[in-house]
């Protein structure tokens, strides 16, 4: 059983940090900082480059403690909040990745909940610092502060509809 959480950990938190990673240099595919700002104002959101930066230093850092499995229920929130909000932006498109839906998202976020429940297993930091087991309540916590924040991140941060433009709404002057 521990080999198999090493492998999912290792697993989904690189997977994670390499995605964070993305964001905001031109590691792994990446464009850049200015790419992952342009990416987040295409996708709705104000913030510009700080928006970029706190998304992939979430990402990078809830997905190395994830694959390091140290601090685990901690690690598993801040997985759970930045892909909840991109499944927010995919939502629109179904569930289905091949229709850019949010399946993928909604993957990280039960593997991550999962991760909590189930703990880091033996080969972890956690086990090596002694802080394992977890109590079970700390996978609820985790599962309900990140789905929370990542909500709570897409409410602040995106932009409405934008405005009809002043002329139209004065009949066109």
């Amino acid at each position: 059983m521990d080999t198999g959480i090493l492998i999912l950990r290792l697993l989904v938190g690189l997977l994670v940090a390499g995605h964070g990673v993305q964001k905001i240099s031109s590691h792994l595919g990446g464009r850049g900082l200015e790419g992952g700002t342009e990416e987040f104002r295409a996708d709705g959101f104000r913030g510009g480059a700080l928006t970029a930066l706190a998304a992939g230093g979430g990402q990078i850092g809830s997905g190395l403690l994830l694959a390091a499995g140290f601090l685990t229920p901690l690690a598993a929130t801040g997985a759970i909040g930045v892909m909840t909000v991109a499944l927010t932006v995919k939502w629109h498109n179904g569930l289905w990745v091949q229709n850019d839906g949010y399946e993928y998202p909604l993957v990280l976020i039960g593997t991550a909940a999962a991760l909590a429940a189930t703990g880091p297993g033996a080969w972890s930091l956690d086990a090596a610092l002694g802080l394992t087991p977890y109590p079970l309540w700390w996978a609820a916590l985790a599962l309900v502060v990140g789905l929370g924040s990542g909500l709570l991140t897409r409410l602040v941060l995106h932009r409405s509809a934008p405005a009809a433009p002043q002329a139209a709404a004065h009949g066109g002057r």
